[in-house]
């Protein structure tokens, strides 16, 4: 059926009773969720509640969806049954005859508990320290656990998949190949839960599952709320978790992913990559198997050939053995990784290592401590040849994320129109192949998937 035959309400009232364990909340949290002044936690809960109804958006900047639905509100129905959630002016999208679609209402759900709890028991709690390494990988384990994505008994099958939602219609369906091919070889997906590289490798592995008869795939999506937004969630997501902060996403990718899939994408892919291969570098985590490929159509080529020479060129040589570049063969892509995971099945069983969480993992609290994109902090940053490698990625890492921030976070893109685009500097070699890869990124139109011309927020020295 022609999709511009079915006429969809532009925007629903409802009431809706959340479940997964917040069928029932204290009066003080339900309290700081109404609560729109300093500590409150209302613009937060908007702002994601918003991103989950309208999932299956064409528009990627934050500003534009929060704009659209600027008279969207939540509010709270204390009853002796428990807490009713009830809605004014939703995304009519999420809504069939005047019902909420069940995976809406698990996901507005799954808003409520992340929320909930990340700032009652993490950020509010004295249970963690979160300027200490291990106490921001306790705090990123607690917050998993609580969405229950540590399920047991656990296998050694679940793959990360990270790309870009400004892909071209060709990487797309790659995508969905190659989660098709995983599919059809058990493989469950985690991605950042968005449109594009996000949605097609689940999109295939829905088929591949359902051809195997796999009754219970898992389809992961883990975001934040600075780009949840921009990158709302796919309507395959089956379970969500939103992470406080980027870094603590990341954090949570890798520490319960057993293989990591990348498809082509922007900057933050980019941001993506540098940070794994930061933390794979670190020596502590030599000999650790984390099976890494990048793939793509044969279209995509040159976009893996930027990646692997800027690579190259800043972290060197040994970086590049840390992961292996398949083009245009989605099988190949799901049989090595298939393969290399039972290195991984292997090395937690002589080690005694949990299938469900990476404990292991040796994270610097580079790649830990949360990064606020600012004029000054993006100035500052170290860009020297003479960094230890793995610091080099963290701090090339942050660059990236910064640029994220002033694309899709609207409360950066003010500070971007008021003062000016960010100022990076640094090497002068590693400086000209950054703008090379930028500049190829915009070209590409790999920065946005909204039709407008890229403005950039940043300048390189």
């Amino acid at each position: 059926m022609n999709k511009s035959m079915v006429k969809v309400p532009m925007c629903v009232d409802a009431e809706i009773w959340p479940e997964g364990g917040l069928e029932v909340l204290s009066q003080l949290e339900v309290d700081l969720l109404k609560c729109s002044g300093a500590g409150g936690l209302y613009p937060l809960l908007r702002r994601c509640v918003l991103a989950v109804l309208n999932s299956g958006n064409d528009m990627d900047e934050t500003k534009e969806v929060l704009q659209k639905y600027h008279d969207f509100e939540v509010n709270f129905i204390q009853q002796d049954r428990g807490l009713k959630v009830s809605l004014k002016n939703a995304p009519g999208g999420a809504f069939v005859d005047g019902r909420m679609i069940r995976g809406s209402r698990e996901l507005v759900s799954a808003v409520l508990r992340d929320i909930v709890y990340t700032r009652h028991e993490i950020l509010d709690s004295e249970r963690f320290i979160l300027d200490s390494s291990e106490g921001i990988t306790n705090a990123v384990f607690h917050i998993v656990r609580n969405a229950k994505l540590l399920v047991l008994p656990a296998q050694v099958n679940m793959v990360v998949c990270w790309g870009g939602h400004a892909i071209s219609r060709a990487e797309y369906d790659y995508s969905k190949l190659v989660g098709y091919e995983m599919g059809l070889r058990g493989l469950d997906i985690c991605t950042g839960c968005g449109p594009g590289a996000m949605k097609g490798p689940m999109k295939g592995a829905t088929i591949g599952h359902s051809k195997q008869r796999i009754r219970d795939g898992r389809y992961v999506g883990i975001t934040e709320p600075g780009i949840i937004a921009a990158e709302s969630p796919n309507p395959i997501v089956n379970s969500l978790v939103i992470m406080p902060d980027m870094e603590k996403r990341l954090e949570a990718f890798v520490r319960t992913s057993h293989g990591i899939v990348v498809f082509p994408g922007g900057v933050g892919t980019a941001e993506e990559i540098l940070y794994l291969l930061g933390v794979l570098l670190h020596p502590d985590n030599e000999g650790q198997p984390l099976p890494l490929v990048m793939t793509g159509p044969a279209s995509s080529e040159s976009y893996f050939s930027q990646i692997d020479e800027f690579i190259g060129a800043t972290l060197g040589p040994d970086a590049q053995k840390r992961y292996k570049i398949i083009i245009d063969d989605p099988r190949a892509v799901a049989q090595e990784v298939k393969i290399r995971l039972e290195d991984v099945l292997e090395f937690r069983k002589r080690h005694g290592d949990a299938f469900y969480f990476n404990w292991r993992l040796k994270i610097d609290r580079d790649f830990q401590m949360p990064f606020v994109a600012t004029h000054e902090s993006m100035q500052e940053l170290d860009i020297s040849e003479d960094l230890p490698t793995h610091i080099l990625a963290a701090n090339l890492r942050r660059v990236f994320s910064g640029i994220v921030s002033g694309n899709v976070r609207e409360d950066t893109a003010e500070q971007i129109e008021k003062r000016g685009p960010f100022q990076i500097g640094g090497s002068r070699r590693i400086m000209d192949m950054l703008d090379k890869l930028l500049a190829a990124f915009v070209l590409q139109q790999r920065m946005k998937i909204s039709g407008k011309d890229y403005d950039p927020c940043y300048v390189i020295k």
